[in-house]
């Protein structure tokens, strides 16, 4: 903990995993965050430790017709189709706009429908300069073989990982689906293809029905839970998976508060993503940064990282 000008002690907010240095531990979360310059108006993106851009594929994605989004107690269902302008577009449009703003952490979400697509994106994306990290969203379905998740089959995700890691000239975080039967599993399998961290958890697979004219709230019929009522089922995940492996975890679900992210860490995460919250508020992510610095100071905390693990189970 050190001292500011006027006497407060200040904690050591930052954290470091697979060699990204972080100045605190909230990350904007994927496809809640546009690109980043989205909210340049409404939030310091350099008070963040870090945002990761909304889903890039090779070619420019439409994305599902609407309703695609749909408001549950204590969450929100998505379809949103993995909308995006592509991996060409994003080097070219975007990512000059975002160099142009100093002390950030820029990392790049990644999908696919075949090893090949995931291969074509990142070898685009190599071309250019600003960007920390990788993240692979391998919730999307295999069509080479039948559209079972690539996160919910070991030996697909080994394989999409494995990809990837030959591929990328980055650091390489897989995130994680948590519709499996057992997440360490899948964290051990990311992590033996070559992972350097994982993220976890992305949405449930859920759904809503208009009971008056029954039909499915959503036009995809099912679609991805997020939200505080996933945080009790995505603790309990990150918590499983940091037991399974070595490599960093990055937490997620359902958070919304300086107190969420306590927990996160607690359960053995280095740091944390923020999404559902942003829609409810669009500055949640800096709230809660000036939150979590508070909570610091109060419980005498002088540095941040030496949480992460401190569960104490008697």
């Amino acid at each position: 903990m050190t001292t500011s000008p006027n006497g407060a002690r200040r904690p050591d907010m930052g954290v470091s995993f697979a060699g990204i240095q972080l100045k605190n531990p909230v990350i904007a979360a994927s496809g809640t965050f546009g690109y980043g310059i989205e909210f340049e108006d409404v939030v310091h993106l350099d008070k963040l430790g870090g945002f990761v851009v909304k889903g890039l594929s090779k070619e420019p994605m439409a994305g599902n017709p609407p309703p695609r989004l749909y408001e549950t107690p204590a969450g929100m269902l998505n379809a949103i189709g993995l909308q995006n302008i592509g991996a060409r577009a994003f080097l070219n449009e975007k990512l000059p706009k975002l160099r142009q703003i100093k002390n950030i952490v820029v990392l790049a979400n990644v999908f696919g429908y075949t090893r090949e697509d995931y291969e074509s994106t990142i070898q685009i994306l190599n071309e250019g300069e600003g960007i920390a990290a990788y993240e692979l969203n391998v919730s999307c379905p295999n069509t080479a073989h039948g559209g079972i998740q690539f996160g919910s089959d070991p030996r697909a995700l080994d394989e999409v990982v494995a990809t990837a890691r030959h591929n990328s000239k980055r650091t390489l975080i897989v995130k994680l689906s948590p519709n499996v039967t057992s997440i360490a599993q899948m964290a051990h399998v990311a992590q033996e293809a070559g992972a350097d961290a994982i993220s976890l958890v992305n949405t449930f697979v859920a759904m809503a029905i208009d009971p008056e004219t029954r039909k499915p709230r959503i036009s995809n019929v099912t679609a991805g839970l997020s939200g505080p009522a996933i945080k009790p089922i995505a603790l309990r995940m990150v918590y499983d998976a940091a037991k399974a492996v070595k490599i960093p975890v990055i937490g997620m679900g359902g958070i919304s508060t300086a107190a969420d992210i306590i927990e996160f860490m607690l359960a053995g995460a280095t740091a944390v993503q923020i999404g559902t919250a942003s829609y409810w508020d669009p500055c949640a992510t800096e709230k809660i940064v000036n939150e979590l610095r508070d909570w610091c100071v109060e419980h005498k905390i002088g540095k941040i990282a030496e949480l992460t693990g401190g569960l104490v189970v008697e």
